[in-house]
């Protein structure tokens, strides 16, 4: 519960105007609509009365009419009103949310953000902050709205008919609508639960089929692939299925907690009726009055339904949003050393967490400008993990890593990408055009030039292909599809280029390409980039034919 009160803290935090207006006009509409049947109650009865006592040429019929008129034609308008004040608001705050956890995923460490990455995981992202839009809207404001009707319905059926009335209708619900929705809230935990993960391993299965169905087409695979998706979605009706009979015996507890309180209503204030204490119309407005006070129970199922999804998915959003700061540097780098090595390694090591033995270790090297320098070793030997501990993604637990003469760790985050630029082994471009791909190498606010980026694209050999395309302003689809893997791959090698590093870290560049592109889109580089550094990891044999010198690792 301590996780759902948090989330709505800050959901609300800057939308607290729209959701206080949205409760009021949500308790208005409750109370509106129990007015308008107590009212239509007390008409028909008074009208009833008068009419056998031979009053009715006395009797008032217009006020009573009008009074329901305009309690009906009120209530529309609340209703319309709530919902576009809370739908807003309520889709302004995930908003606000989405760019919280965005920021949260991105202070977290490197390798946990390329698992972010996965399929599963972004699904399961997207669904949790999905499930969170129900807070609001099927949780916080009908509770809030119910609870205020419920009280306001004591207080107006005290002072219309007499306490015991409104105590009996008020302890009935209660009681018997507590208990329907707690009941509710446990006995739906674990169909919700089985629903949510047979939900995301339909989309995870489906994904994977249609990414891999030539492969499974070719390996027999393609038809038991089909089926297990076929289970899952299976698996996810029965829960469903589960779930809307668990509705409909909560709404017979619903409905059985009404018609109590209705006769409860009913028995009370027939028996002050019968005393002298109330007339016949009056006592009728406590039994409409206790029947549509269901409705207030009746918004709350679905919610009371979901709260077991909500809290584990509102706790998942909270420890990605909930990411410390990064530490700022102490005494940060400012001015480099322009007589040390652009970059230095002493006995450089990095083991991972809970590992028994490290990944690399005993790493030692210094880059001068200028050079080209390989890291070789065997397949497994950590030159990747190497790449992404010298580019400052992860700490090394051991020797001494030096920037310009200055330990990397003090080098402030901006600063330190204006002078290093890593494109490792699988790089990821946006839907989008060419131009906007490419721009996103540049600090915010600064204009990509046509010149600058045709420049990049001849470097990498790709000036043709993207012509042909239909230049800059050609786009790709979701994920940068639409683009080869090689072309993918030097697309990512020109927008790093564009940077113009004093140390670019390659991995695997000339991976997909042939000897003859691979060799000009080196070149090309070394061409645009005559002053800078590369360190690159490959195992194509050619490619160490440009290397100024290699250091083996592993």
């Amino acid at each position: 519960m301590k996780t759902l009160l948090t989330l709505t803290t800050r959901l609300i935090a800057d939308q607290k105007w729209s959701f206080l207006r949205g409760l009021a006009l949500s308790f208005l509409v409750l109370a509106m609509g129990a007015a308008l049947l107590g009212l239509s109650g007390w008409f028909i009865t008074a009208a009833a009365v008068a009419g056998i006592t031979g009053l009715g040429l006395d009797f008032d019929f217009f006020r009573p009419s009008a009074g329901v008129r305009g309690l009906a034609l009120g209530r529309a308008v609340a209703r319309y009103g709530e919902r576009l004040l809370t739908h807003d608001a309520t889709l302004r705050a995930l908003a606000d949310l989405r760019i919280a956890l965005m920021d949260g995923v991105a202070r977290r460490p490197h390798e946990e953000q390329a698992r972010l990455r996965g399929a599963q995981a972004l699904n399961r992202l997207t669904s949790d902050v999905d499930a969170l839009d129900g807070l609001l809207l099927r949780l916080v404001l009908p509770f809030l709205a119910a609870g205020m009707v419920q009280i306001s319905a004591l207080l107006m059926l005290w002072w219309l008919e007499g306490l015991p009335i409104g105590l009996a209708v008020f302890l009935i619900y209660l009681v018997g609508g507590g208990f329907g929705l707690i009941w509710v809230a446990r006995a739906a935990r674990h169909d919700a639960r089985a629903a949510e993960t047979a939900l995301q391993n339909i989309r995870r299965r489906a994904l994977e089929t249609m990414r891999a169905r030539a492969d499974l087409a070719v390996a027999g695979q393609l038809e038991t692939a089909t089926a297990q998706t076929l289970a899952e979605v299976e698996a996810d009706a029965l829960a469903r299925r589960n779930l809307d009979a668990l509705d409909r015996r909560v709404a017979a507890v619903i409905s059985l907690t009404t018609a109590l309180a209705g006769a409860a209503a009913l028995a009370i204030a027939g028996q002050m009726a019968m005393a002298g204490q109330i007339t016949p119309a009056r006592a009728a407005v406590g039994l409409f009055v206790a029947l549509a006070l269901a409705e207030s129970l009746m918004l709350l199922r679905r919610g009371m339904a979901e709260i077991g999804r909500m809290q584990e998915a509102g706790a998942r959003v909270l420890a990605l949003t909930d990411t410390p700061e990064r530490a700022q540097p102490e005494n940060p780098a400012t001015t480099p050393d322009l007589n040390a090595p652009l970059l230095s390694a002493r006995t450089l090591s990095f083991t991972r967490p809970e590992a028994t033995r490290p990944v690399f270790s005993n790493l030692t090297l210094e880059l001068r400008p200028g050079e080209t320098v390989f890291l070789t070793g065997p397949s497994g030997a950590g030159k990747s993990t190497a790449l992404a501990v010298l580019a400052g993604l992860m700490a090394p637990d051991g020797g001494e890593l030096m920037l310009a003469g200055q330990p990397l760790a003090r080098w402030p985050e901006a600063k330190l990408r204006e002078m290093l630029t890593m494109v490792p082994q699988r790089s990821q471009l946006i839907g989008g055009t060419i131009a906007e791909n490419l721009a996103l190498a540049l600090p915010m606010g600064e204009e990509l030039s046509e010149a600058e980026a045709w420049a990049a694209l001849r470097a990498v050999a790709l000036d043709e292909v993207i012509e042909a395309r239909g230049g800059l302003g050609a786009m790709l689809g979701e994920g940068g599809t639409g683009l080869s893997g090689g072309q993918s791959k030097r697309l990512a090698l020109a927008r790093a280029a564009l940077r113009k590093p004093k140390i670019l870290l390659l991995d695997e560049p000339t991976e997909g390409l042939d000897a003859e592109t691979a060799l000009t889109t080196l070149t090309g580089l070394r061409a645009l980039l005559p002053e800078s550094t590369f360190l690159v990891v490959s195992h194509r044999t050619p490619d160490l034919a440009l290397a100024t010198r290699s250091i083996p690792l592993g």
